[in-house]
């Protein structure tokens, strides 16, 4: 074999190797941010708080951390939609006043919005510390929006969704551009 050949071929290899190691090095960054999320402890707060979408996943961590830590309030992200379905009956259900459930519907339906509007509860009720429940792929970016929105201490607990691989992956992607997202145009900065 020329050398010219021999030595494409060993640089072929190495961009190779360099990918993949690459690809395995965020993969297993993506899953100590992703999936390994759970705090180390969990303590009493003035509320928890249920994020919107995956309600029937999300829902009964919250109701569960309620009832464990003895915390007075629950309060709900209201969208009407899909997959927010067991909270927005948890809401309709309901009878307010009551001051043991706060349903809220965020100003936009994203992350975003939910991190203003929750800034907005902790102020109005004069809350020192929270507890958000959401899913675990969304902890870290939601966490981050959320303690850009408020100096209430934020204490962000886990729901764990049955994802397939190709679901995890997708997750991977979506959150690591929302973290950037995230870090390059903060929320609540001119608040």
């Amino acid at each position: 074999m020329p050398p010219s050949v021999t030595a494409v071929n060993t640089a072929t290899r190495r961009v190779l190797a360099f990918a993949v190691g690459g690809l395995m090095l965020y993969l297993v960054i993506a899953v100590q941010l992703f999936v390994n999320v759970d705090p180390l402890s969990v303590h009493r707060t003035d509320a928890v708080i249920m994020l919107g979408g995956a309600a029937s996943e999300r829902l009964p961590v919250a109701r569960q951390i309620q009832a464990e830590y003895n915390i007075p309030v629950l309060v709900i992200s209201h969208t009407d939609t899909f997959g927010n379905r067991a909270a927005d009956e948890a809401c309709n259900s309901t009878a307010f006043p009551n001051p043991s459930v706060i349903c809220f519907r965020p100003p936009d339906m994203d992350t975003r919005g939910e991190a203003q509007a929750i800034s907005r509860l902790i102020k109005a009720n004069g809350w020192r510390s929270v507890t958000v429940v959401t899913s675990s792929y969304h902890v870290t970016r939601a966490g981050r929006l959320i303690k850009q929105c408020t100096g209430a201490d934020v204490q962000m607990v886990a729901s764990h969704p049955d994802l397939d691989a190709g679901q995890w992956i997708r997750r991977f992607v979506i959150e690591t551009g929302g973290l950037l997202d995230v870090s390059l145009r903060p929320e609540c900065a001119n608040q």
